[in-house]
This record gives structure tokens, sequence and C-alpha cells, in this order.
């Protein structure tokens, strides 16, 4: 029938579909979180009819978890009161919400999943349709349980070689999105397949899902392997059987081919994503904050590269560096075989799980001047704080390199 998004529509609505088709389709799970349930409920009481099915709908508390002023706890009582009031049985504030609902097994190959969160593209690298919507249509598909879609043409991106040590799926992602722009796949369905992507573990997979929408993507999907299948059996509570959806003499858009054993580190330079420049150009930058966590790099395999290179070492003493794990999952595990005593040891801060640092809500803001280099997926004007600071991106080795030289430093010397 076609690429893999249009053969995950086709499958859902019975019929062949094809990019620049309108489907209206039935969702599996419907998420938000607490910025965004307010306005989908407010949407919802609009309507004024019953939600169609409560247990598809998963709310987190994530962005502003504990609650960091008083607006935001008057906001998470409201949502409370709104689960109590209609029975919504899926409720979490375990971390990031991305992250808790991979592990607590609503994302499945072939599944369709909309999110009141434009990183809810994350799910793609695990071969489930998933895309950000506004919270208005959020509260329109608690009631329908359906949502339309504009099928999305695909570019085709195939990455070849073997990367070098020190190089990690961040930075392939970074320079693709040097290479692409912040709109050079608006509104298309980004396809990655390839040797490169067939040799990542999961967790390096999610980095291309997670960032396709910094490029404008619609989605971000790779085709479910052996290796997804490995995954979701063990680390996540996804019963099986799972679909394995493959693409059936694809029509691409275009294709875009890369050779990732050329590419050293990247990093992503204040103030736009698409600024990226090879990490040894910018070498030296002071810093005033490091960040490792988020939705795109905060898993526990991030936390392992992070303390293999602080271990034993300390951080730059004028240089805040923040670790926040993305889930209590995986806190607990980072806690359990010593991670957490390798951050603390090296002089880093440990965050509870969640996304307030990553948006300027807590957890650790910047200073107006101040400069952070982060493993976040955005570097926007005023994202972590100040309007008058500057976010640099990069991958978990390079953050913690930086972090002990209080700059911009390679990980590969540390490696």
């Amino acid at each position: 029938m076609g690429t893999l998004i249009e053969e995950i529509f086709s499958r859902r609505a019975g019929r062949t579909v094809q990019a620049g088709e309108i489907v209206l389709l039935d969702v599996d799970t419907i998420m938000s979180h607490d910025n965004t349930t307010p306005l989908a409920i407010k949407a919802f009481r609009e309507i004024g009819k019953p939600l169609r099915d409560p247990s598809r709908i998963v709310i987190h508390f994530d962005h502003a978890y504990p609650a960091p002023n008083l607006l935001a706890a008057e906001n998470q009582q409201k949502i409370v009161r709104f689960i109590r009031e209609q029975g919504i049985p899926n409720f979490y504030h375990r971390g990031v919400c991305h992250q808790v609902m991979i592990e607590e097994g609503f994302v499945r190959p072939g599944g369709i999943v909309i999110g009141a969160d434009s990183h809810t593209v994350t799910y793609g690298a695990l071969g489930c349709f998933s895309t950000g919507l506004g919270s208005s249509e959020i509260g329109a598909a608690w009631v329908t349980g359906k949502t339309w879609f504009k099928t999305p043409p695909t570019i085709h991106v195939v990455l070849e070689g073997r990367a070098q040590p020190g190089v990690f799926s961040k930075d392939v992602m970074l320079h693709l999105a040097g290479q692409l722009g912040m709109d050079g796949a608006t509104y298309r369905s980004l396809e990655f397949s390839g040797p490169y992507i067939d040799s990542l573990p999961v967790h390096e997979r999610l980095v291309f899902s997670n960032m396709s929408v910094e490029v404008g993507a619609k989605c971000g999907l790779i085709a479910a392997d052996d290796t997804t299948i490995a995954y979701l059996e063990q680390e996540t509570r996804a019963v099986g059987p799972f679909e394995r959806i493959a693409v059936h003499n694809p029509q691409y858009e275009r294709e875009i081919h890369l050779d990732v054993s050329q590419l050293g580190p990247q990093v992503a330079c204040h103030p736009d994503v698409d600024q990226v420049r090879s990490l040894e150009s910018v070498q030296g930058l002071a810093l005033d904050q490091v960040y490792i966590g988020t939705c795109t790099n905060g898993r526990y395999e991030d936390l392992v590269v992070a303390a293999n290179i602080l271990r034993g070492r300390q951080v730059h003493r004028f240089t805040r560096t923040l670790i926040t794990p993305a889930s209590q999952t995986i806190y607990e595990k980072a806690l359990a075989n010593g991670l957490i005593q390798v951050f603390l040891d090296a002089g880093c801060t440990v965050n509870a799980p969640g996304c307030g640092a990553c948006i300027g809500r807590h957890g650790g803001v910047l200073a107006a001047g101040e400069r952070a280099l982060t493993t976040m997926n955005r570097n926007f004007i005023g994202r972590m704080g100040s309007p008058e600071a500057e976010i640099f991106l990069g991958s978990p080795a390079a953050a913690a390199a930086s972090a002990l030289e209080g700059c911009i430093a390679d990980p590969r010397k540390y490696l």
C-alpha cells in the first residue's frame, strides 16, 4: 500500500489510504498533562457530552510537579477533581509523560496515540503513529474517541554506517536538524531506516522520533522489529502479541541518505535547534549550567553514559549541574545501581523526575546572561527562564564532559 504512515492509517481505516487524504480514525489513547488538561476540560464542558471511554484517557502531572507556585497547585487541584468526577483510571505523576506512557504500556506498534504535547511524536520510534494536538482537539477526542488527520507525505531518512566513539543518536539527529531546518519537514512524516537505525537500541531510536517535531514533522516513525518487540516485552507493561507493520512499494516525497561514520559530536547553538555546528567549533564557551534529562535524553542509559564520565571526578564549581531522570522507574534503577551516588559525589544536583527545568518552570532556571548546555530538544529564547539567557543542545556525554570543565567540552577524551 505505501509508506509506514500510509500502512498504519490504512489498517485503521479498513481501506487503502494515501498521502493527501483526510481520514477520520479511532484513537487508542488520548494523553494530556498538567499544563494542557485545563483547556481540554474547558473544551469538553463546552461540548456538553459524556466521555466516550474514560479508559482511553491518560493524564500526567509532570510539567510543573510538584507544584512550584500557587497557580500550578490550583490547576492540579482542578484536574484531580475532574479525574475523580469522571472516573478516569489512568492518572500518573511518575515523571515525564512520554517516558511514563511507554513504560506503562500505552504505546504499541501500529497504534494511534494523540497527546496535548508536541513531543507525543516520541512514540513513533516504537512503530506507533503518535502526534501532538491542541487541547481543544483533545477535549473533542474525549467525547468522540476519534480525530481527523490529513495523511502526510513522507520524507525517508536512510542512515548508514557506524558512528564513531563519542557520537550518539543525539548528534546524528542534531546534524539532520541542521540540514533540514526548523521547517524542512513541515506536516511530513519522517520515516527513519537503514543499517544505523537497525543497530540502535530503543533508547537511542527514541531521540529521532522525539526531535522530529523540531523540524516541523507531523510524526517520526521507525518500523517495529525484533529490538522493538524485546524492549516492549522486557521494559514496559505492554502486552503482546505486537503487530509489525512494514512498508509496501512506498512512494516517498524525497529521500535523505547520511553516512553517520563521518560525524563527530554536534551542538545546536543558541537560539534555534537548526543552528548546528560541530562541537569542536564551539569548544571552550563558558557555561553556567549543565542539564541532563528530559524526554529526549533522560533515560537510564543516558544516565549511565553521564555517570561513566563523571565517576571519580568533580564538576566545575561555578557550573550548576542538574540531573533529572525521566521517570521514577529510571530514578529507582539509577539509585539501585549506584548512579545517583556517582552524581552526588561529583557535585551534581539530582532533581525529581519531570519537565520543570526544561520549560523554565522550576528545578533550575537561567538568569539573564547565563549560558547552559543541555540534553533537551529545544533552545528557543526564554525556554529555560530569562529571554536573555543562551541554551545549547548536545548529547549526555557532551553535557557530562562540559560539566567537568565548566565550558563546552569534547566528551571523547573521557570515554
